[in-house]
């Protein structure tokens, strides 16, 4: 696999903003082949996805769980969203860190107060609003 548009410091900068408790997260980084099998197995939907998150019940109040993230798909969706790889891909970390640590967008007000937490921290790292497209 290609490397990563940031490095190891920057990914800890993009999951530190969005996470304001103590946590255990594992980020990897997949190929098509293995995101589409994970999602298949755990999800029952037969193609890629740009990220998974995988979160853990913990008992002590920690946030615990892997973050999937396949970057040929993220780097396809930067493309075709004419946006900076690293910027869809520090959007996709925060995304997958909101799901670990409860975050959802089932229902339309749930999808708004999250997009809406996205766009905030986002900002703070110099990264256009990703829904913009959307609106």
């Amino acid at each position: 696999m290609r490397e990563l548009p940031a490095g190891r410091a920057q990914l800890r900068r993009w999951v530190a903003a969005a996470i304001d408790t103590d946590s255990v997260l594992t980020l990897r980084f997949v190929g098509e082949r293995e995101a589409r099998m994970l999602n298949a197995r755990y999800r029952h939907r037969d193609y890629a996805t740009n990220v998974l998150t995988f979160a853990y019940p913990g008992d002590d109040g920690r946030v615990s769980a892997d973050i999937v993230i396949c970057m040929p798909i993220v780097r396809r969706e930067a493309r075709e969203q004419r946006k900076p790889p690293a910027a869809h891909l520090a959007h996709l970390v925060m995304h997958g860190v909101l799901h670990a640590c409860g975050h959802d967008h089932e229902a339309p007000e749930q999808a708004e107060r999250m997009e809406a937490t996205e766009i905030a921290l986002l900002a703070r790292f110099g990264i256009a609003d990703p829904w913009r497209a959307r609106r």
